[in-house]
């Protein structure tokens, strides 16, 4: 029998939080630990559940001594006793993450067939592996990287041309990891969860180009100096492909992925009695034409008298015009709001499972039919901030910001909208 739900806001945290239960770094690698080698273990690593994965390994492993050096973003470090964690910036990297970088380099070098290297691999760690190509210097990558994240590109468009730009990222972390046996490990915050986009897959082959990185360089209009064309029309400048010996001892496994963590929020959903309409973690696109779709579907289906629960993960991208704050799930919260209009019986959700929305201190931000005219009342126009991308600034004054803090694991976004007919 359905359960009594007092409280939509708090159904739909109830929902978010089972759903970061699901992708914790500890239930996700208890099953994924490899039997110790003859010779020495080398835990490596990048990513904003990073520190999580690194103590969660430290757990469970049950061989001998460890080493290593993992690199996570600031505030997100977790006690540890053998691996060293350090932290950087994300999404625009630091000198701090190019150390990190460089260092993690130097650890694998050197080892041998005996020698295990395990990569622990979650979102982030593209921009935490921040170790420019030889001639490229870290300012320059570091501002194309920048230009990339607020041209509309998205993520893996960005990891091309990252891949291409450095000395680590699109397989050659394991190539100079060779002869060892590398384990990467793996949780998934890209649509598809493809490894080669997953931190720019620091250890499988590139299937990218040279040439594809260009043509994502020119279509967005990223200015880059004459060394990075240059490094860019060097074909001695490609990443390791498919059948390269270097890789042969690479394996990957992935461990956690957004499929868990939306499974996880449609049970509570189910058990409050909505019919879920789950759309999957695949869904892309800019932020607001995602949400005019979903506004769609929450209207059509309160129209007809259903109760319904729509659910979707993915990575959807903001186009930067304005001049306000907020991440992609603002964004999407803020042009659902516009669509729905205050429509009664229409609450939402939009987080990021990592605990940050873009660059802001909140994961997100919940939506609830009065906010309309809560906001009109405070002298907001809805529309407005959305063409100016201030979410952040609306949903702050409407005290409707999602803040979680590092929630330590990151599985990409999570979106919910509740439909009552009644």
């Amino acid at each position: 029998m359905p359960v009594s739900v007092p409280s939509r806001p708090a159904l739909l945290r109830r929902m978010f939080e089972a759903g970061l239960a699901a992708a914790a770094p500890d239930l996700c690698l208890a099953a994924h630990i490899p039997d110790p080698p003859a010779g020495r273990t080398v835990v490596i690593g990048a990513g904003k559940a990073g520190g999580s994965m690194a103590a969660a390994f430290e757990t469970l492993w049950r061989g001998g001594p460890l080493s290593g050096l993992v690199v996570t973003r600031y505030g997100h470090a977790c006690p540890t006793r053998a691996i060293e964690v350090v932290e950087a910036a994300h999404p625009v990297p630091d000198a701090a993450g190019e150390r990190a970088a460089a260092r993690i380099l130097e650890l694998v070098q050197g080892l041998t067939a005996d020698d295990l290297v395990v990569c622990l691999i979650s979102g982030g760690g593209s921009a935490l592996l921040a170790l420019p190509a030889p001639g490229i210097g870290f300012e320059q990558k570091r501002e194309i990287n920048r230009q990339l994240l607020l041209s509309g590109a998205d993520i893996a468009e960005i990891n091309c041309v990252r891949k291409h730009l450095s000395a680590i990222k699109g397989g050659r972390l394991a190539a100079a990891a060779a002869p060892a046996r590398v384990i990467a490990l793996a949780i998934s915050d890209v649509v598809g969860n493809d490894p080669a986009t997953i931190a720019s897959g620091p250890t499988v082959p590139d299937p990218t180009t040279l040439a594809m990185a260009r043509e994502v360089v020119a279509r967005y209009g990223v200015f880059c100096p004459p060394e990075v064309a240059a490094h860019l029309a060097d074909p001695a400048a490609e990443t390791p492909k498919p059948g390269d010996p270097r890789l042969a001892r690479s394996e990957y496994r992935l461990v956690g992925s957004p499929t868990a963590t939306l499974d996880a929020a449609a049970a509570i959903a189910a058990e409050a009695g909505y019919a879920v309409r789950n759309l999957g973690d695949t869904v892309t696109g800019f932020s607001h034409l995602a949400a005019e779709a979903q506004a769609k579907m929450a209207l059509e289906a309160k129209a007809k008298g259903e109760k319904v629960c729509i659910l979707s993960g993915g990575e959807t991208t903001v186009q930067v015009r304005g001049k306000g704050r907020g991440g992609r799930n603002g964004e999407f919260l803020l042009a659902l709001a516009v669509a729905t209009k205050g429509e009664p019986g229409i609450h939402a959700i939009a987080c990021d499972t990592d605990g940050i929305d873009g660059t802001e201190d909140n994961a997100g931000a919940l939506l609830a039919p009065g906010d309309w005219q809560k906001a009109l009342s405070l002298g907001l126009d809805p529309a407005a901030r959305l063409a100016d991308n201030d979410s952040h600034g609306l949903f702050s004054a409407l005290g409707s910001l999602v803040v979680t803090g590092p929630t330590l694991t990151n599985v990409n976004d999570f979106r919910a909208i509740l439909v009552d007919p009644a």
